[in-house]
């Protein structure tokens, strides 16, 4: 599988990816945005950064560009798409998820390691996980809480397609263990298919075992 790596003037992540993908024997490559996705794209992902410098709100200017409406051709077609933290405001303000990413409670950029409770076991994305297991990885975002009104996550809900939730090492949830206020505690969801996610954790930056902990890993093996 060849996945592109989306860079938008702003991205910071991109290498990132490409670096915790090429870890897990999975070819990557970084494709400029102008330039549209190359033929032999298998696998795409959204990129972490500052995409536009976040003006108008976050991942708002990035999902207009004209490569958007490729990803959304290609994740229609079953492609595996992931957007990480500006990714994943790219993916909602695409459509490609529903919901939106906003401001934390905390009104402040937060950088540091948080657990996850996987939600469900049988996604791509979730499938070297057990059900309930709980993970570390990072976050580092200032608009990270999820929002999504309460009738959408209800439904969003009975179709099963919240993929992680903020936790405790116990995998308790609440606002002990919220970082930023998301609705429901929600870290990670999916698009239509199970093939396209977003979340707002950092999976690459959990991957490579000289930099920290490597439960980032399962979610990248989707790709595989």
């Amino acid at each position: 599988m060849t996945v592109s790596i989306v860079r938008f003037g702003g991205s910071n992540c991109d290498r990132d990816a490409k670096r915790a993908l090429e870890h897990l024997g999975i070819d990557a490559e970084i494709v400029w945005h102008e330039d549209g996705l190359p033929a032999d794209t298998d696998g795409i992902v959204l990129p972490g950064g500052f995409s536009y410098g976040d003006y108008l709100r976050a991942g708002a200017m990035a999902a207009r560009a004209p490569i958007m409406e490729e990803v959304r051709e290609a994740a229609s077609d079953g492609v595996p798409v992931l957007g990480v933290c500006n990714g994943a405001q790219i993916g909602c303000e695409s459509g490609l998820t529903p919901g939106a990413f906003t401001t934390n409670e905390s009104a402040r950029f937060q950088c540091e390691h948080v657990h996850l409770r996987v939600e469900r076991a049988d996604t791509p994305w979730t499938a070297a996980y057990e059900e309930g297991e709980v993970i570390e990885v990072p976050i580092a975002h200032g608009e990270g809480r999820y929002e999504i009104a309460d009738d959408r996550l209800a439904a969003l809900e009975a179709e099963d397609r919240v993929l992680f939730r903020y936790c405790d090492e116990y995998g308790e949830v609440g606002p002990h263990a919220n970082p930023n206020g998301s609705k429901h505690d929600v870290a990670g969801v999916l698009g239509d298919r199970d093939t396209v996610a977003v979340l707002m954790p950092h999976p690459e930056r959990a991957t490579l075992p000289d930099v920290g902990p490597t439960d980032g890993q399962g979610v990248l093996r989707a790709f595989e």
